[in-house]
C-alpha cells in the first residue's frame, strides 16, 4: 500500500535555539502537493524509562521516585528513567538511571516497547523497559541538579491512579500500558 501522498518533503532547515536538553530548529517542507510551510522541531537526545517491579511479602510493587517537575510547578511520582547519553545503547541507559536514580539493579531487564514521545514536534524516541529480580546495590547516585526520593507502592495502587496527581507524567502512562500488555502476555501463557 503506497502513502507517498501524505509524505512530506523537507527542503530546508535552520537552528533557532540550543540549550543543553534540546535544540529548536524550523525545517522548511513541501507537502505532497506542493504547499510550502515552516515546521519548528525540537531536537533531544532519546530517552530511557523503567518499569522496576519489586516481589514483597506484600505483593507486586513498583519503585519510583518523587521529584520536582520545572514545567508543571509540581512533583510528580514517576518511574526511573532518563536522557541516553552519547554512544549509550537504550538497555544499558535504562539500568544506569535505575541504578542512579533509586540504587536498586535488575536480574532481568526486558524491552517491551518504543515510542515518540511528541511526533507533530519532536524527534526523539523514548525505550521502555521491564526490570524484574531487584536487589539493592548502593545508594543513590544522582546528577547535581537532581533531588528524588524514592518510594515502593503496590503496582495496583498506581495502576488504578494513573492520570491523577501525583502520577501526572504522560510518559508513565505509556510506561504502565506498555507494562500491562507485557503483564497480560505472561499471564495469558501461564494459563
Amino acid at each position: 500500500m503506497n502513502k507517498e501522498h501524505l509524505i512530506w518533503r523537507e527542503e530546508g532547515r535552520k537552528t533557532v535555539f540550543t540549550c543543553p536538553v534540546f535544540t529548536v530548529r524550523e525545517s522548511s517542507c513541501r507537502s505532497p502537493e506542493g504547499t510550502a510551510g515552516v515546521y519548528t522541531i525540537l531536537e533531544a537526545r532519546d530517552w530511557a524509562i523503567v518499569v522496576p517491579v519489586l516481589e514483597t511479602a506484600r505483593g507486586r510493587e513498583f519503585v519510583m521516585v518523587r521529584q520536582w517537575r520545572h514545567g508543571a510547578r509540581e512533583l510528580s511520582l514517576e518511574f526511573p528513567g532518563g536522557v541516553i547519553e552519547r554512544g549509550e545503547d537504550p538497555e544499558t541507559a535504562a539500568l544506569r538511571e535505575l541504578e542512579e536514580e533509586t540504587g536498586y539493579a535488575p536480574e532481568k531487564i526486558l524491552k517491551i516497547g518504543e515510542m515518540s514521545p511528541n511526533p507533530a514536534i519532536m524527534s526523539n524516541h523514548v525505550h521502555f523497559f521491564l526490570a524484574e529480580g531487584l536487589k539493592p546495590r548502593r545508594a543513590q547516585r544522582l546528577d547535581e541538579d537532581e533531588y528524588v526520593e524514592v518510594e515502593t507502592l503496590p503496582a495496583e495502587e498506581v495502576l488504578r491512579n494513573i492520570g491523577e496527581p501525583p502520577y501526572i507524567h504522560a510518559l508513565m502512562a505509556a510506561a504502565a500500558a506498555l507494562y500491562l500488555r507485557k503483564y497480560v502476555q505472561i499471564v495469558n501463557k501461564k494459563s
